[in-house]
């Protein structure tokens, strides 16, 4: 039987909980407030710089000069110096990011850079997409975004069709990224440990499969084109833990592998307006970033 005491402190913890599920949601309600951009329902001119103008707000001044894209004539004469390991900089990952960046682009399509007005949107898994009908007006949208594994197949009503973007990580790469994607989405990755590059690595080359490391197993076999590879500028990351989330910038020296990264959750969200505005001018909406979209009775990450 138990005690009282006992009895106090799981109430305590239980009530721990709720206040920062509370204050999670809360803050990222905040944010969802501060980058909404509705699409008009008639045609109006385009205002160039708007999504530059509300990031400033939150982050400040800060450097335009740094690429979305990691490039290789970064990596290969000079090494690029960076002040951070991963996930906010490459420090001590630079040969084996050489090695990613020699088969991987970092070029944007033309069909997006020839766009003299850029009508974004970063689409999440959130289950307030259910029933939402929104398919068609996402798919209107030039550049659209989407986080993780977000469903797309048998969602395609409420969540559209198009797909310009996934931002993903090992851990959250769709098995057969062919169904949840078109033929010419760009898959970035956002790494999180230099691991996740040694993972990609392995995929792309067709080396000795990495199996350890993860705090959950990723893709082991993952039929993509490496044309259509990215790799975020950890830059983006670096800014965003450390104007929006006041994160500690020095990371423990040993990551947990089962521990799941702030990217999974709002992290990501947060991080992708941070590469939305560099798509200048652009305007953006955001959709489903909250809770997990059940597809066959499992939640999505």
């Amino acid at each position: 039987m138990i005690s009282k005491s006992r009895w106090r402190l799981l109430a305590m913890l239980a009530l721990v909980l709720v206040l920062m599920v509370w204050y999670s949601i809360s803050r990222e309600d905040r944010y969802i407030e501060l980058f909404y951009f509705p699409i008009p329902e008639k045609k109006e001119p385009c205002l160039q710089g708007e999504a530059e103008r509300k990031a400033s707000r939150i982050f400040g001044n800060y450097s335009q000069d740094q690429p979305v894209f990691l490039q290789l004539k970064d990596y290969f004469w000079v090494k690029t110096p960076s002040v951070y390991e991963l996930p906010y900089g490459t420090k001590g990952s630079e040969d084996l990011l050489l090695r990613v960046l020699a088969i991987t682009s970092y070029s944007i399509p033309d069909s997006i850079q020839s766009l003299k007005c850029r009508r974004c949107v970063v689409v999440g898994n959130g289950s307030r997409l259910r029933n939402s009908s929104l398919g068609d007006t996402i798919d209107k949208y030039d550049v659209v975004i989407r986080l993780n594994n977000a469903p797309v197949a048998g969602y395609e009503g409420d969540v559209g069709s198009k797909t310009t973007m996934r931002l993903f990580y090992p851990e959250s790469a769709h098995f057969d990224p062919k169904v949840e994607n078109n033929p010419d989405t760009l898959l970035v990755l956002v790494a999180f440990k230099a691991m996740d590059f040694h993972w990609i690595e392995t995929i792309l080359s067709d080396k000795r499969r990495v199996r350890k490391g993860f705090w959950k197993q990723p893709p082991l076999i993952w039929d993509v084109n490496p044309k259509q590879i990215r790799i975020l500028n950890p830059f983006f990351m670096e800014i965003t833990a450390d104007k929006l989330l006041s994160l500690p910038m020095q990371q423990p020296r040993r990551i947990k592998q089962h521990s799941v990264p702030w990217w999974s959750s709002a992290g990501g969200f947060y991080s992708t307006f941070q590469l939305l505005k560099y798509f200048h001018p652009c305007l953006g909406s955001s959709w489903g970033l909250g809770g997990g979209v059940h597809k066959e009775g499992k939640r999505q990450t």
